[in-house]
C-alpha cells in the first residue's frame, strides 16, 4: 500500500514509484499529478515538432525561468533535463 502523501499528491502510488527511480519530488509530483498520466505514453508530440511558442507554453507550466531568451534548441534541452 503506497503512503499517503497529502492532498497535494493525487497518485500516491506513481508518486513513490517515480521517486524510487530518482527523480525529484518536484518532478515526480508534477507526473502523478497529471490526469491519465499512465494512459497518455507515447502520445504526446516529439519536442522537435513543436514551436517555440508551444515550447514556451510547455516551460511555463514546469515553472522554468528565464524562458523567454532561450532559442528552441535550447528550451527542448530544459525541458527533457527539468
Amino acid at each position: 500500500m503506497a503512503k499517503d502523501h497529502g492532498k497535494q499528491i493525487k497518485n500516491d502510488a506513481k508518486y513513490e514509484a517515480l521517486r524510487d527511480e530518482g527523480m525529484s519530488k518536484e518532478k515526480a509530483a508534477r507526473i502523478a499529478n497529471t490526469p491519465n498520466a499512465s494512459k497518455k505514453g507515447g502520445k504526446a508530440s516529439d519536442l522537435d515538432d513543436r514551436s517555440k511558442n508551444q515550447l514556451l507554453d510547455e516551460a511555463k507550466k514546469i515553472g522554468m525561468s528565464g524562458r523567454h531568451k532561450m532559442k528552441k534548441s535550447e528550451l527542448i534541452d530544459a525541458i527533457r533535463n527539468h
